[in-house]
């Protein structure tokens, strides 16, 4: 099995074959029955190519697969005070793929951005119990922030949440970042509750809800 992040035309274009069948599951673009000179000892591969689902100049945005977990976890620990168990990260990869996305530069990962669904009283109605997104994590590495790719990795995650059938889709974020805070309201994000204390270190929390139609 061979795989690489490659457009349809950039990889006819390399392996200079011809496709026989290509289809689209889950996230990532399966090519089947490709006859390639490139492997001697099979008449014929299968060859998964990862989907690129958004573009900003060079750094692509792509849903992740279990090989980028060790990167993710990498960028977790850099950039955030807050971290989780191997197993977590696995957890949420298999619970919603369509929303547990990784930005790469170069094959360099930057970025990230996992979330969770789950039931639970609503952040809008009074009365109602809805399927509800949680953003769990969103984090890029120092060098790269302020060149968009949160805002993008956020808009995306929206999309997969959608996917999901949520109702709803939430986060938690600190009171003092304020950059943050005007991002996520940009995007249709409002302030719906302030959490005392919630962070380890003391600080509070705006939870921040975005209802869909």
């Amino acid at each position: 099995m061979k795989k690489g992040v490659f457009s349809i035309e950039e990889f006819v274009t390399l392996q200079k074959v011809q496709i026989e069948k290509a289809s689209v599951y889950d996230g990532f673009l399966y090519f089947v029955n490709i006859p390639t000179h490139k492997i001697k000892y099979h008449q014929s591969i299968t060859v998964i190519m990862q989907v690129i689902l958004r573009q900003l100049e060079d750094c692509i945005m792509r849903r992740a697969d279990p090989s980028d977990l060790i990167p993710i976890m990498e960028i977790n620990l850099k950039t955030l005070p807050e971290h989780y168990s191997d197993y977590f990260y696995e957890s949420l990869l298999v619970e919603i793929p369509e929303a547990f996305l990784v930005a790469e530069i170069g094959g360099k990962h930057v970025g990230y951005i996992m979330c969770k669904t789950e039931y639970g009283f609503s952040n809008f109605k009074k009365l109602g119990f809805v399927k509800k997104g949680h953003m769990v994590s969103v984090a890029v590495l120092d060098d790269y922030r302020k060149k968009g790719i949160g805002r993008v990795l956020v808009e995306e995650s929206i999309k997969g949440i959608k996917l999901k059938k949520c109702d709803e889709f939430h986060l938690e974020v600190r009171c003092s970042n304020n950059e943050a805070v005007r991002m996520y309201e940009k995007l249709g994000f409002v302030i719906r509750q302030q959490l005392n204390a919630y962070y380890r270190d003391g600080e509070d929390a705006y939870l921040m809800a975005i209802e869909f139609d």
